[in-house]
Formats: structure tokens, C-alpha cells, sequence
């Protein structure tokens, strides 16, 4: 857990989100502090809502959500852009090369890194892929390309929805040793959601829904 005097990345106050069939949280509220943190849940409980919700591209419907010094409801853009989320479900991008995708994200964080993301590619394997639209990529090989782009990216605070989904052995090994050096981070936090927290990596906070 982080010291008591170290100020949270993210705070969370009196989330209301429902679906038209039902609520699906009721006045929630956390911190996450830097490191890893994880959102755990079965199925359907709202771990891939939430992580929308905390990126601004889900609206929220009531609370509000603070990272350091910028509220998502009175500065969404600038928010935004301290945030790194993707939806690993989308098809929005089938049409363009893993390349072209990453390309376009590093002028949008002001930390990025290339000579990281160089180190990312060659360890989850992605240099015979980069070329290939998306739509061409196996399930595991896009979410080895969207890891590579938010290990990269710098961001004060990091949302990856199922980590580990769909990954082969070597690329879970290096994730997981990602995972431990993010731990030791002592100002940018990592928000993962999943239904178990991962093997070997210490956790500054599990929130369970």
C-alpha cells in the first residue's frame, strides 16, 4: 500500500452509473494510489465499465473523478489526455497497421517513449506483425500491440481491462515482470480489471465489485 503522506493519482467520489436495466454503481468511491492496483469482479459485475467510466469515454452520470489536479467533469480534454485506455474488444482499428495505430498515439502523451516502446515490441514479439492491419492479427497479438503503446506512453494513470487475456507464455512472463517494475513506479498508477490479481505482482489496492 502507498504511504499514508503520498497523494493519491486517481480519486473516486459517489459514482452512480446504471444501464437501462438495472444500477450498476451505487455512490463508489476510491483511491488509487501509485503502482499497480487492480478492480477485481466476476463477469458482468462492471469491471470494463468502470475502467471506461475512469477514462471519460463511458459519460459519467453522477460523482466525481479526480486525477491530481484535474477533475474529469470541469476539464475533460485535459483529463483525457493523462489517461491511457483502450477498449480490447474494438474493431475500429481492423482497417489500419499496428504501426500506423502506434504512431498516432505517441504525440499524444508528452512522456512517451520510442526507445521503450522499441524495447516493448521486441519483447512481446510484435516486429513481424507491425505492418499487418489489425483485422489481420490474432486476438493476442492486438493486445500485445495496445500493451506496447500503454507500457510507452508515460501516462500518470494506466486502465488495461484483462492483462493477460489471450496472451502465449513469453509475452505473460514479460508482462507480469512489466507489471512488477510498474509497482515500484512512486508517482503513475496501473489500473488493471480482471477476475484474479496476477501471480508475482505486488498490489497497492484491490477493489473488489
Amino acid at each position: 500500500m502507498p504511504m499514508p503522506d503520498t497523494p493519491p493519482v486517481l480519486r473516486v467520489r459517489d459514482l452512480h452509473f446504471a444501464w437501462p436495466h438495472g444500477v450498476l454503481f451505487e455512490s463508489l468511491g476510491f483511491d488509487v494510489g501509485p503502482g499497480v492496483s487492480l478492480v477485481r469482479g466476476e463477469d458482468g459485475c462492471g469491471k470494463s465499465t468502470l475502467l471506461a467510466l475512469l477514462s471519460g469515454h463511458q459519460p459519467l452520470q453522477r460523482g466525481t473523478v479526480q486525477l491530481g489536479g484535474c477533475s474529469l467533469h470541469t476539464q475533460p480534454e485535459s483529463y483525457r489526455r493523462q489517461v491511457f485506455w483502450i477498449d480490447p474488444q474494438t474493431d475500429a482499428l481492423d482497417a489500419i497497421s499496428a504501426a500506423t495505430w502506434l504512431a498516432s498515439v505517441a504525440p499524444r502523451y508528452p512522456d512517451f517513449r520510442a526507445d521503450v516502446l522499441a524495447d516493448l515490441i521486441e519483447g512481446f514479439g510484435l516486429a513481424p506483425h507491425l505492418d499487418k492491419p489489425m483485422y489481420m492479427l490474432s486476438t493476442g497479438s492486438k493486445r500485445k500491440v495496445w500493451l506496447s503503446a500503454a507500457f510507452a506512453c508515460g501516462a500518470p494513470l494506466t486502465l488495461i481491462d484483462q492483462p493477460f487475456a489471450a496472451l502465449d507464455g513469453p509475452s505473460m512472463r514479460f508482462l507480469r515482470e512489466l507489471l512488477q517494475e510498474a509497482a515500484e513506479h512512486p508517482s503513475r498508477a496501473w489500473l488493471l480489471a480482471d477476475h484474479s490479481a496476477p501471480d508475482g505482482v505486488p498490489l497497492a489496492q484491490v477493489i473488489d465489485l
